[in-house]
């Protein structure tokens, strides 16, 4: 009986590899549901012995079977773009069965938990700071100096919380971890646990992920007794952006509104209920069973290099040839992956600008794409890594409409806590609108009889809001109580900068108003 290997990924299931499984279940097979290999151009992909075809259709169920097929790509780990990865966290995507506890097991699944409860709370934080793991999610905070607070911070009850509030645009890592590996997640979380003393653990999820909601609760149950007595529940949120903000996340896991904190204290300290608590991205987590086997510490540390160590599973997504997930050590350059190994756009345009680290990051011109990543050198660039996603625009973008949506983002999404990004970013919007239009016209003001001689108001040229634009940025940055003001500015900032002439017929207004060129 010939067997069939179809992912379940949302992504594929959206392409129609439900309906591809039936049809090759019809025709005798024996078909396995597989988490994806992160091809996504080419879902949904068939395997059958090594061997990918994709994109497949049912039209091409016959040709697939009988080796007549011209959508055979080879062998899959022989493909380029897999060949080149250094798959940490992403081991088993494509090889096993999600909600298999026989394939987890079979390929090293529980071994780094049963090695964490051998060697205790501070050898696992020792070796989580060894691996040089960073949070995945945003600032890139080291995991291990987070774990360590919370393993020394007094008190009966701790929590470990995953932050699985996966929203920035052209982001799916998360979704693909949880949806095709998700005891690795779980056994992520049970090993913090033991790390920091806590038996609790919550994975705080978006509704709009239900086949991940639906595969973590199962697997839940099917490893209860493994975990225990770490116990671990799946809350799930309305989808309000400003929610993977840590202390926003966990005002809305106590049931309250969504709503940033003032730090400190620290969710380290006073956390979820108030109690210290471990908070994660998903991605950091799914890295620490890989880090507790014996030696991973030390391979994940030899993946990366400087202060960014490990992996980074990196979402190519936007106007791009072959978009899909790509996990390599820090370091690679933008031109690597987005010319080499993406196929650059899907357009077949130039390249206009690419976008790293989601909506609130920054726009980088190809002159830059010599930038290797890494936190420190994307920080320095005044840019962001965040949670990894680079989305493709090639050169029909118009970067003032590209600088708008992200002020207009922060306004839908704003938690109404502090004033620079509740209203700045309205404001921001009303500045970008009146740039467009080449600057403020205000209606003729109709002064008193004593005042004839007064000097009419004559409003302000694009050159003035473009001022007034970078000044109002200079507030969100400093500002804002939180990263969604506080970032907000890398996008609007870098598309003024960078594409001056998308802005205003003038280019050497902008170049005026800068900051480093102000008064």
């Amino acid at each position: 009986m010939t067997l069939v290997r179809i992912s379940d990924d949302a992504l594929a299931r959206a392409g129609g590899a439900d309906r591809l499984a039936d049809a090759f279940a019809k025709k005798g097979c024996e078909v396995h549901r597989t988490s994806s290999w992160g091809m996504h151009w080419l879902e949904p992909m068939v395997e059958i012995d090594g061997k990918g075809f994709g994109p497949a259709t049912l039209d091409d169920v016959d040709a697939i079977l009988d080796g007549t097929s011209d959508k055979s790509i080879g062998v899959i780990e022989d493909h380029p773009f897999i060949a080149t990865q250094t798959r940490i966290t992403f081991k088993r995507a494509g090889k096993t069965r999600p909600l298999s506890l026989e394939d987890y097991e079979a390929t090293g699944g529980w071994a780094g938990l049963k090695r964490a409860r051998q060697i205790g709370p501070e050898k696992i934080v020792e070796e989580v700071k060894h691996s040089g793991l960073r949070g995945r999610g945003g600032a890139g905070f080291p995991t291990g100096i987070k774990w360590d607070t919370v393993m020394k911070a007094e008190g009966p009850q701790k929590y470990i919380v995953c932050n699985a509030d996966e929203g920035d645009s052209g982001t799916f890592a998360d979704r693909m971890a949880m949806e095709g590996d998700p005891f690795a997640l779980i056994e992520g979380m049970a090993i913090a646990g033991e790390a920091v003393g806590a038996t609790q653990g919550y994975i705080y999820l978006r509704s709009e992920y239900p086949d991940a909601i639906r595969k973590l609760n199962a697997a839940l149950e099917l490893c209860t007794d493994i975990i225990a007595p770490f116990k671990c529940e799946v809350r799930v949120g309305a989808g309000a952006y400003v929610c993977g903000e840590e202390t926003s996340l966990l005002n809305s896991l106590e049931g309250k509104r969504g709503e940033v904190r003032a730090k400190p204290p620290l969710p380290a300290l006073e956390g979820f209920l108030g109690k210290p608590t471990v908070v994660n991205n998903v991605l950091s987590l799914q890295a620490v069973p890989h880090i507790l086997n014996e030696g991973g510490a030390d391979e994940y540390k030899d993946a990366g290099f400087g202060r960014s160590r490990g992996t980074m599973p990196i979402q190519l997504a936007g106007n791009i040839k072959h978009g899909g997930l790509y996990e390599v050590g820090f370091g690679v350059t933008l031109d690597d992956l987005v010319n080499q190994i993406g196929g650059g756009t899907a357009s077949g345009r130039p390249v206009k600008a690419v976008q790293v680290g989601g909506p609130l990051g920054a726009y980088i011109h190809p002159d830059q794409f010599d930038i290797q990543f890494d936190y420190e050198e994307f920080t320095a660039s005044e840019a962001l890594i965040g949670h990894g996603g680079i989305t493709v625009f090639d050169d029909t973008a118009d970067m003032l409409e590209m600088a708008r949506f992200a002020m207009e983002f922060c306004s839908v999404e704003s938690c109404g806590k502090c004033t620079p990004c509740r209203i700045g970013a309205v404001r921001g919007v009303e500045i970008l609108d009146r740039i467009r239009e080449g600057g403020r016209k205000r209606d003729r003001i109709e002064l008193a009889p004593q005042m004839h001689n007064a000097p009419k108001d004559k409003g302000r040229d694009a050159g003035d809001e473009i001022g007034l634009l970078t000044d109002l940025c200079e507030t969100m940055k400093f500002g804002s109580l939180c990263a969604l003001g506080g970032f907000t500015p890398y996008p609007v900032m870098s598309a003024l900068r960078q594409w001056p002439e998308d802005f205003t017929r003038n280019p050497e207004l902008v170049e005026q108003a800068l900051p480093e060129n102000a008064g």
